[in-house]
């Protein structure tokens, strides 16, 4: 443990920094204006202590800026969630009051006390990972905005408008087709009311194209930025780019999870148990990155989809077991959540194993963890297509109660395998 914890509460004009001992007595307090040289004032002002730790709250939020310039000048940073420290705020016996002091106290405090505090490291591939898939998100998202809204102005423009899903393509020939306002027989008021709402939806109209363009491109690059990455989480079936990226970009290195149950509760796929004296009750997690979750949830969704996977066969087997559709679906959300786990273990230790040309014999990519032997793959290629065959999806354990989950390790020469297989084979 660190003789010195110094909290921070970061804002957008000013950063607040409280020291604290190991006894949670302050040592004292610094408040520098967020400016290009606020790194180096407060690390000015910590000489003093020369065994500290910084714990920044939100370092991946408004104080990313901030504790990514503490590391590197070579600090230590830890990372507090806004909700641990609040809890400390409020269990507090003493002064209370919401102050920025008091706040970056209770992030020093949470600090000491947490043994699961994440430490900061300097930004690398996760991060372009993860802005790339916020951005293709966000382009989304306005995307449905202006195609709904399209849909109400082409109900005022013709009787039902667009039943399904709005294209451009489909818009525009709407568009074409309504006859002028004020028409005998057409429901469209006429004068300048009819002329607005055509200039509207034309407007409309161009925003979705102009949307549809840049997803277009934003897709393109987050292919070629998850290609950079090298991972082999796309090759999980139902896992595209998009989803990749954004697993990849929030969990950034999967060595903070110490096991397949670990990453499950971080992303929300583990159920959480909510038992009481002799009951034992499990119920639906609402925790964890919601991010992460829906992406696991579309890649289920799309294994559904298609009768061949290997993800239709379980969900189906779930269903004959007596399971509702929506709790096979979660045990499918959860073995996606554990395939997933697999293969970003097999690529941390194929990219140790290529940093490091001193270890094991036999102990590169084609004796990774999760080789890619194609009778030995979780859930199938990624691409689906009338030719694709359903591979095998060996049975693993996890919250839908199977068996042990499958060791997936390529098949080695007879010169490595009674002690590189020891060292490759991973259990997900």
């Amino acid at each position: 443990m660190m003789a010195v914890m110094i909290g921070i509460d970061p804002h957008k004009g000013s950063h607040t920094a409280v020291a604290i001992n190991a006894g949670e007595e302050p040592l004292g307090r610094l408040r520098v204006r967020a400016c290009p040289d606020q790194a180096g004032q407060l690390v000015a002002w910590a000489q003093a202590w020369p065994e500290r730790a910084w714990a920044v709250e939100g370092a991946t939020g408004l104080g990313h800026l901030l504790a990514q310039q503490l590391v590197a000048a070579g600090e230590r940073v830890l990372d507090i969630q806004p909700k641990l420290a609040a809890r400390v705020r409020v269990l507090e016996a003493g002064n209370t009051s919401k102050n920025d002091p008091n706040d970056a106290l209770s992030v020093a405090v949470a600090a000491l006390r947490s043994k699961a505090c994440r430490e900061v490291t300097a930004d690398d591939h996760a991060a372009v990972l993860r802005m790339r898939s916020r951005r293709h998100q966000d382009l989304g998202q306005s995307r449905n905005q202006v195609a709904c809204r399209l849909h109400a102005v082409l109900c005022d423009l013709v009787p039902g408008g667009l039943p399904k899903e709005i294209t451009a393509a489909q818009a525009a020939m709407l568009l074409e087709q309504a006859a002028p306002a004020g028409a005998v027989g057409q429901a469209a008021p006429a004068g300048a009311v009819g002329q607005a709402r055509r200039e509207v939806a034309a407007e409309l109209l161009a925003d979705l194209r102009r949307l549809d363009a840049q997803m277009a491109e934003s897709k393109k690059k987050l292919a070629a930025v998850v290609r950079a990455s090298g991972t082999s989480v796309t090759s999980l079936f139902g896992v595209g780019p998009v989803i990749a990226a954004i697993v990849i970009g929030d969990a950034v290195t999967v060595t903070r999870f110490p096991s397949r149950d670990h990453f499950a509760a971080w992303n929300g796929t583990a159920p959480v148990e909510v038992s009481s004296g002799g009951r034992k009750i499990y119920r639906l997690s609402r925790r964890g990155n919601r991010r992460v979750n829906s992406a696991i949830h579309i890649a289920a969704v799309t294994q559904i989809r298609y009768k061949h996977s290997p993800g239709r066969a379980y969900y189906e087997r779930k269903i004959a077991e007596g399971k509702t559709p929506k709790e096979a679906l979660r045990a499918l959300k959860r073995r996606i959540s554990d395939a997933i786990y697999a293969r970003l273990v097999a690529d941390a230790g194929t990219a140790a194993a290529s940093k490091d040309p001193g270890g094991q014999p036999g102990n590169d990519s084609d004796s990774s963890a999760a080789g890619s032997h194609p009778d030995r793959r979780l859930f199938g290629q990624a691409t689906p297509g009338p030719g694709h065959h359903p591979t095998t999806m060996a049975r693993g354990r996890g919250s839908a109660g199977e068996g042990p989950a499958p060791t997936l390790v390529k098949p080695q020469s007879p010169k490595t395998t009674s002690h590189a297989a020891k060292k490759t084979a991973a259990t997900p």
